[in-house]
């Protein structure tokens, strides 16, 4: 009798979604998530169960420009299935591409950057209300914020930035880049680095946020990073107006 083997394929897919109706990427008990819709979507097109790892997991409310999950499967998959999946999966999420890659590579361990924007508006817009933190009642001053970015630089173990209670062996995290820019009356804060804690990003904001309005100084940021305690930095941003934008990988 011949014996009969099967070849596992691994692919990858990079999709966006609006974050605003989920409980982040990750499936979680009695919410809704966008690892749920997509896995319901993948098993119905391809027909049999599809289980995704991600790059991340997006809290509540936060949206993604560009992210990626990988699966794997024993089908060869056609050029088709960006298309069918879109017909399959809710309007605020978008898949924008499959492709197939070595079956050793991960979405999440693979990856050697991550950035995330946040915006803030500084007027009171009806447009953005749902997808920037509105902090137009007091003005900010975006020269001390990036006085401030510069100091994150100095330092690896960001505890006080990260959620309390969480499954994190490690807090060390290594930032590529942190900047504030001014677009008329909106700000964007950009911040790269090689991994991010739980909630990490809208601490950051937060902080930034009282630096800007004249709360702390610039230099009170490097006592906030050395107490390593979350109550040490200011209150977290708004989950809305965070975006992941990018997530790097060397590619073969």
């Amino acid at each position: 009798m011949t014996d009969i083997y099967f070849i596992t394929l691994r692919y990858f897919i990079e999709l966006s979604y609006n974050g605003k109706n989920y409980f982040g990427y990750q499936i979680q008990p009695d919410a809704v998530s966008v690892q749920e819709e997509l896995e319901k979507a993948l098993s119905t097109i391809l027909r049999e169960e599809i289980k995704t790892t991600g790059a991340g997991r997006t809290d509540t409310g936060v949206h993604a420009k560009k992210i990626f999950v990988h699966f794997d499967t024993e089908k060869a998959l056609d050029e088709g299935l960006p298309r069918r999946l879109n017909s399959f999966l809710p309007p605020d999420i978008s898949i924008k591409r499959v492709f197939q890659v070595r079956d050793d590579f991960h979405a999440r361990f693979d990856a050697t950057y991550r950035t995330y924007e946040y915006y803030i508006s500084l007027e009171k817009n009806p447009f953005t209300e749902e997808f920037a933190w509105q902090h137009w009642k007091k003005g900010l001053d975006i020269d001390k914020m990036n006085e401030a970015c510069k100091i994150l630089f100095e330092y690896e173990d960001f505890t006080s930035f990260a959620k309390l209670k969480t499954d994190n062996k490690t807090n060390i995290c290594k930032i590529y880049k942190a900047e504030w820019e001014q677009n008329g009356s909106e700000l964007r804060f950009t911040v790269s680095a090689n991994r991010f804690l739980r909630n990490m990003v809208r601490a950051i904001v937060g902080t930034m946020v009282e630096i800007g309005s004249g709360k702390i100084e610039p230099q009170d940021l490097r006592k906030v990073i050395e107490d390593k305690h979350r109550n040490s930095a200011g209150t977290s941003a708004p989950a809305h107006g965070l975006y992941l934008v990018d997530v790097g990988y060397e590619f073969d």
